[in-house]
């Protein structure tokens, strides 16, 4: 197989740098790597749905990569409906850094093709797929599929597992297992072929419980296989397709090797990546998200840099000083669980559980006593939500489902290399892990545009 994989970058007349006097038709470059500069760059809180005005402004202009004098009346319709988006948005997403240079890239264009901020706006368009459209296409080229690639006398792929549940846990592509704070947006993968980031917030407000509110997934574009798409949950928003509204990889000739089926409605979506092996489940599971891929390690190790691959969660683990010990938890759980639950109450009221009560619970769908187990006793304990016992039993179906090697399927000894000194506290900090996600962002934003 090929190793070799496209990479998103930005050319120095498509993106940002290209956006000044003169740009001319390469303008719309800034908009094609906009989706991967949301994503880097999430919104604070879930409220700023700047993601969803660009995939309107996306969808309205697909097809225009040259604008002619006779595209310009249509081009300014189009920014201006996407001004006016933004402008809707304004207030929930004051200090994002992604609105804020979206904002001021639409402004850099209207001036650039002489548009007037007051004029007609329009409706956003659902992007149409042509006659024979990919979707439909069952003759992909062989290199949009990672097994069929391999010669027939080659040793199979080595497939490995990752995945986040709870409050939250992380089962590693190495099969270590930790319990993590990790407040805020975190990087789970960040290889040559797609990015998955989540944002996991307080189950209460106020608590040192967290789980996953939103996940985004960037699939990278790839050869003539697939073109670049989003996907991006939230809570109570489990959506069955892109954020263009596409299901497949776009409109090259392989792109229905990259798909997503929905399951349950709401509930469970699967998305298979055929051109790199790879799948991904994604449940909301009560009010949170639970993620797990299957990968080969190929793609797995396929980095840049993978010294400066730290804060690559489903790779690396958590940092430790994110990680939770889980021992001490249990004998701290006795004089700190019932201030955990001090304050206001979720809409479901969270039950109150004793150390028998929570195994008790979770004996019911996990009946052997091993790390997902004892994850749902740690989840009932710290937030009373008896939905946690779905997010470990779902989690453990999606191991068997995803897992390669069935021997691997329990584990019993939680992952924490802690040296003297390192032990991670019970309590949450908040300032420091906030400005290491900010910093890293900025990083990245920086190394990308630079």
């Amino acid at each position: 197989m090929q190793p070799i994989r496209e990479r998103i970058v930005v050319k120095a007349g498509a993106g940002w740098m290209g956006m000044g006097r003169g740009a001319g038709s390469t303008a719309l470059g800034f908009f094609q790597i906009l989706p991967v500069f949301l994503c880097i760059f999430p919104a604070a809180t879930s409220q700023c749905k700047i993601l969803k005005c660009n995939s309107e402004f996306w969808a309205a202009t697909s097809g225009s990569h040259h604008l002619g004098t006779e595209e310009a009346p249509e081009f300014c319709t189009a920014l201006r409906t996407y001004a006016h988006c933004t402008r809707r948005t304004a207030r929930t997403c004051r200090g994002d850094l992604a609105y804020h240079s979206a904002v001021h890239g639409i402004d850099d264009l209207m001036v650039q093709h002489n548009c007037s901020k007051d004029g007609p706006t329009s409706q956003p368009r659902l992007r149409t797929l042509p006659p024979g459209d990919s979707q439909e296409r069952s003759d992909s080229p062989e290199i949009c599929h990672y097994e069929k690639s391999f010669h027939k006398h080659s040793a199979p792929p080595n497939y490995t597992h990752c995945g986040l549940f709870g409050d939250p846990h992380l089962r590693t592509f190495t099969d270590s297992f930790q319990t993590c704070k990790v407040q805020g947006a975190w990087p789970l993968i960040d290889n040559n072929y797609l990015n998955v980031q989540v944002t996991n917030t307080p189950v209460l407000p106020g608590s040192l419980a967290t789980a996953t509110t939103k996940l985004t997934i960037i699939f990278k574009s790839f050869q003539e296989c697939v073109d670049q798409k989003v996907y991006q949950a939230e809570m109570d928003e489990l959506p069955a397709a892109f954020t263009d509204g596409s299901k497949n990889g776009g409109d090259k000739h392989g792109a229905n090797s990259l798909k997503i089926t929905e399951k349950v409605s709401g509930q469970h979506i699967e998305i298979q990546a055929k051109y790199i092996g790879t799948t991904i489940v994604v449940r909301q599971v009560g009010r949170y998200l639970t993620f797990a891929v299957r990968m080969p390690e190929e793609v797995v190790n396929a980095v840049e840099d993978r010294d400066n691959q730290g804060l690559y969660l489903c790779l690396r683990g958590c940092p430790l000083n994110q990680q939770i010990d889980f021992q001490a938890f249990r004998s701290a759980q006795g004089t700190e669980g019932r201030a955990r639950r001090k304050g206001p109450s979720l809409p479901s009221s969270p039950e109150f559980f004793t150390y028998e009560t929570a195994m008790a619970k979770c004996r019911e769908k996990l009946p052997v006593e091993d790390l997902y187990f004892q994850s749902c006793v740690f989840d009932l304990l710290t937030t009373g939500d008896v939905n946690f016992t779905l997010a470990a039993y779902y989690a453990f179906e999606d191991v068997k489902m995803l897992h390669s090697n069935k021997d691997k399927l329990h584990l019993y000894e939680r992952t924490r290399e802690l040296g003297p000194g390192n032990t991670a506290p019970l309590g949450y900090p908040r300032a420091l892990p906030a400005l290491w996600v900010a910093l890293v962002c900025l990083s990245r934003c920086w190394s990308v545009f630079l």
